[in-house]
This record gives structure tokens, C-alpha cells and sequence, in this order.
């Protein structure tokens, strides 16, 4: 039995997650299959009743795939509620290389990406900063709040 996995990050807008998540993860939009030129189209072939299809659900893409084929899909499912609370799972972009690379270096890595993340709609809430510990993390939020670490 082959095992795959996808991760599944429920939002109000999904071509904004798309676009975000790409940047942050460097990922791309996931093409529908086949001929099909929409997901929305792709979609209709299978069988899906229009009116299980929120409007413009599928008209571009909602999901994310790994150009190198190594990482989870990920698709940003539209629900019509907000995000109420904190993440009960949250990613962690592990950038700075590992307790091997001079902090120093770590703290430069990740702040760099926390830059380019905030630039592509990131709020920014929290820095751990603990040199005795060798450990340097920021939380932030993407877009639509939902949190995630840069370290």
C-alpha cells in the first residue's frame, strides 16, 4: 500500500494562501490534470455537482506541489467560518541550517526569510531570542493568521 500526504489548510481565500505559500515554502500552483485547463473543469468531468463548488472555486489553482517532488501537496480548502483560535498544528520553516551552523549565521538565515515572508503578506508575532541556548526562532502569521515558525 502506498502512502502520500497531503496537507490540508482550511481559509476564506485560497488564491491568497497559493500565492503566499508558494513564496514561503518555494513551491508552485498545482496545474489540473490532464487537458483539462481549470481544476473547476477537471472538476465538472469527475462528476462534481456545481453546487458543491463555491463561485470561482477551481477557476485558477488551489493548491501547492514540491517542483522537486520531495514535499506534501497542499491544498487551501475554501470554508465559508474564520479561524477562531490557535493552530492545533502549525509548520515549522526550518531554514538556519541546524544547531551545527554559529548562530550567528542561524539568526541571519532566518531573519532574512522573515523579511522576504513579511513582504508577502507575514505578520510578524513573536521573536525567541536565547543565546545561552543556541536558539532563535520567529512565529509569525500568514495572511489569513494562521501561525507558523521560521527557524
Amino acid at each position: 500500500m502506498e502512502l502520500t500526504l497531503q496537507l490540508v489548510i482550511d481559509c476564506a481565500d485560497p488564491q491568497r494562501l497559493v500565492a503566499f505559500w508558494s513564496e514561503a515554502l518555494g513551491y508552485v500552483p498545482e496545474p489540473p490534470p490532464g487537458s483539462h485547463a481549470t481544476w473547476r473543469e477537471y472538476w465538472a468531468a469527475m462528476g462534481v455537482p456545481e453546487e458543491e463548488l463555491p463561485p470561482g472555486a477551481g477557476d485558477t489553482p488551489e493548491s501547492i506541489v514540491d517542483p522537486a517532488g520531495r514535499g506534501p501537496r497542499v491544498w487551501f480548502q475554501q470554508v465559508p467560518e474564520r479561524k477562531a483560535a490557535k493552530n492545533r498544528i502549525h509548520l515549522d520553516l526550518k531554514v538556519g541550517g541546524g544547531r551545527d551552523v554559529p548562530l550567528a549565521v542561524r539568526r541571519q538565515r532566518v531573519s532574512t526569510t522573515v523579511e522576504r515572508l513579511v513582504e508577502a503578506g507575514a505578520t510578524v508575532l513573536r521573536v525567541t531570542d536565547e543565546p545561552g541556548m543556541g536558539h532563535y526562532a520567529v512565529l509569525l502569521q500568514d495572511p489569513e493568521g494562521n501561525e507558523f515558525d521560521v527557524v
